[in-house]
Order: C-alpha cells, then sequence, then structure tokens
C-alpha cells in the first residue's frame, strides 16, 4: 500500500484537531487547522498552540477572527502567486504567436522576393497567370494568420485586463486590516508619504491622530480577545464614520490607531479628535453571547501638524509625544503639540 501524500497527512491531523476540540467542521475552520498543521504561519501556530496547551475551548467567534486575521494573508500571497504565473504564461504564449508571425511575414517576403524575379522574364501568359494564382493564394494565406493573430492578440489583452483587475484587488487587500476593516500599517506608510509630499507641492496643511484605546489589556484579560476583537472594530468604525474623502484612517499595530487629514490645519483635527473621543465613549461595548453591556470605551488621542522640514518619523513621533501625554495625564483626552509646548513654557516659568 503507498505511503499516504503530506497533504493527506496534514488533512487528516487536522480533522482530528478539529474533532478533539469540537471545532466545527465549516472549510474555513478546516483550512485554518490546515495551516495549523502544515506549520506554514508561526503566528497561527503561536496562538493554536497556547489555546492547547491551556485547555481553552474554540469558539466559533474566536476562531472567525483568526479566519479574518490569518487566512486572508494566505489567500492573498497565494493569488499573487497565481497572477503572476498567469501574466507569465501569457507572455510566453504572446511571445510564442509574435515568433510564429515574423517566420511568417518572412516566407511571405520570400515568395513576393521570388514572383518579382520571375517576372522579370519572358513568361508566358500561363506562367503569369500561375504565379498570380500563387501570389493570391499566399496573400489570402498571410490574411489569414494577421486575422487569427489578432484574435488571439484580442483574447491576450481581455486576459491582461483580468489580470489586472485581480491584481488591483489583491493589492487593496493587502492594504487593509483584516480584523478591523480599516488601512494596515503597510498602506499608512505609503499614505502618509503622499501626504507629505503632496503637502510640499501645493503648500497645504497635514495633520496627525495617533490614537489608543485606554486600558485595552484590561479588557482582554477579564472578557477575552473576542471581546477585544470588538473593541478593535468599534473603535475603528468611529474612525471610519468620522474621517471622509482623502482622509486615511489606519491600525497602526495592537490597539494603536492613526488618521492622516489632508488639507487639515492642527486646530481642526483637534476638534475632530475631540469629536471621535466623544463619539467612543458614547459606544455601550455589548457582549454578542449574552447581551450584557461591558461598560464604556475611552481613548487617548495625540495631535501634530506637518512642518516644514519633516520626515515621517519626527512626524510621527510628536504625535506619539502627545498621545504618551494624553495617557499619562488621565487618559480620555485629546493632547496636541502646542499643548506639549505650552506646558513646557509654563514649566520653564
Amino acid at each position: 500500500m503507498a505511503a499516504p501524500s503530506r497533504e493527506q497527512a496534514l488533512a487528516k491531523t487536522a480533522f482530528a484537531l478539529m474533532g478533539d476540540w469540537k471545532v466545527a467542521p465549516t472549510p474555513e475552520n478546516y483550512e485554518l487547522f490546515y495551516v495549523y498543521a502544515a506549520g506554514t504561519n508561526a503566528a497561527l501556530g503561536k496562538i493554536i498552540d497556547t489555546m492547547i496547551r491551556e485547555k481553552t475551548p474554540f469558539t466559533q467567534p474566536f476562531l472567525q477572527g483568526l479566519c479574518n486575521q490569518f487566512l486572508a494573508r494566505e489567500r492573498t500571497a497565494q493569488t499573487m502567486e497565481d497572477v503572476g504565473a498567469g501574466i507569465s504564461g501569457m507572455l510566453d504564449a504572446v511571445m510564442g504567436r509574435l515568433e510564429r508571425a515574423g517566420k511568417d511575414a518572412g516566407e511571405y517576403g520570400r515568395t513576393l522576393s521570388a514572383a518579382s524575379g520571375e517576372l522579370g522574364g519572358n513568361q508566358s501568359p500561363a506562367a503569369v497567370a500561375k504565379m498570380v494564382e500563387r501570389l493570391v493564394g499566399a496573400t489570402h494565406a498571410m490574411e489569414a494568420r494577421t486575422k487569427a493573430l489578432e484574435s488571439e492578440l484580442q483574447r491576450s489583452s481581455e486576459h491582461v485586463t483580468e489580470l489586472k483587475t485581480q491584481l488591483d484587488t489583491v493589492r487593496k487587500e493587502s492594504r487593509i486590516d483584516p480584523l478591523t476593516g480599516v488601512a494596515n500599517r503597510k498602506a499608512f506608510d505609503i499614505e502618509l508619504q503622499a501626504a507629505i509630499k503632496d503637502a510640499r507641492q501645493d503648500g497645504s496643511s497635514v495633520a496627525l491622530m495617533m490614537c489608543d484605546i485606554d486600558h485595552f489589556k484590561r479588557f482582554n484579560d477579564t472578557w477575552g480577545h473576542q471581546t477585544g476583537d470588538q473593541v478593535l472594530r468599534l473603535v475603528a468604525n468611529c474612525l471610519s464614520e468620522n474621517v471622509k474623502g482623502r482622509d486615511t484612517a489606519a491600525r497602526y499595530g495592537g490597539e494603536e490607531f492613526v488618521v492622516i487629514l489632508r488639507q487639515t490645519p492642527l486646530e481642526g483635527a483637534a476638534k475632530l479628535a475631540e469629536q471621535i473621543r466623544a463619539n467612543v465613549e458614547n459606544k455601550k461595548l455589548v457582549k454578542k453571547s449574552t447581551g450584557d453591556i461591558l461598560g464604556t470605551i475611552t481613548i487617548s488621542i495625540g495631535v501634530s501638524q506637518l512642518r516644514d522640514n519633516d520626515t515621517p518619523d519626527l512626524f510621527l513621533q510628536r504625535a506619539d509625544r502627545s498621545l504618551y501625554r494624553a495617557k499619562n495625564t488621565g487618559r480620555n483626552r485629546v493632547v496636541t503639540e502646542t499643548d506639549l509646548v505650552r506646558t513646557a513654557s509654563s514649566h520653564a516659568a
């Protein structure tokens, strides 16, 4: 009997784990445990290892969070690989068709040259008629090959359009934080560079908000990671509701979020930050499984404005220092870089 393939062994392991831990046999859950069994994602492996070691039940909301966090990346990488292979195959096919077209054109050219040479002599009417018939046949054949090439190139063009659409979709997905639905750190870095560049060119203002969820670890420790994920989504939704147009809200990492505000001076950014802070505080956190109200969420926000000689790091550092002051002076408040200067001046006096 042939030995089972690696894929079969991994599938068997995944199903066994799902059975042992009473995990619902959905396609996404199977994919999750298959990736875990394969050991191709260290971060996912660490989380599931901890769950197994501590004998923590795998609830469906928690599993869904893992799927959103990890499987999206796996699928994005696979789609990128598939699109790359498709483009490579299509280019090889097009090059082959063009090579054949070149050979056909060369053969047709030689036929014309030969006919030109024959016309130089004293040809009988029958010989001329035969030569003309040969030329007409060669021309028709060349026309047919040209039409076939045009059709093939049209199909290739349509295939390229499809691949481009897939690539655009993957590119967008690769810049979205799967848990919260806002931009991820990669997208933020790109947008911040672009915002600074545009401001340098047109002289407009750019402000930056850095937000941190107050006592987030306490929520995780008290209510579990599922509730922690719910908190992250709640804050992300509040940011998205208040950020429009060319502005960008992103998850910076962990429980930190950042917002790029184009064409916005510091004063306007501070007002918006206060509006967001109040909106978050007015939300009630409800445990989905029981409907119990767990309390309110608050955030601290630091705000900075782009200066003439700023690099992205300097711009971020001032927002981060403002956030640090907000956290250390009571939380649930907005502090701007101007507030930092005022505080330093009052201490100096």
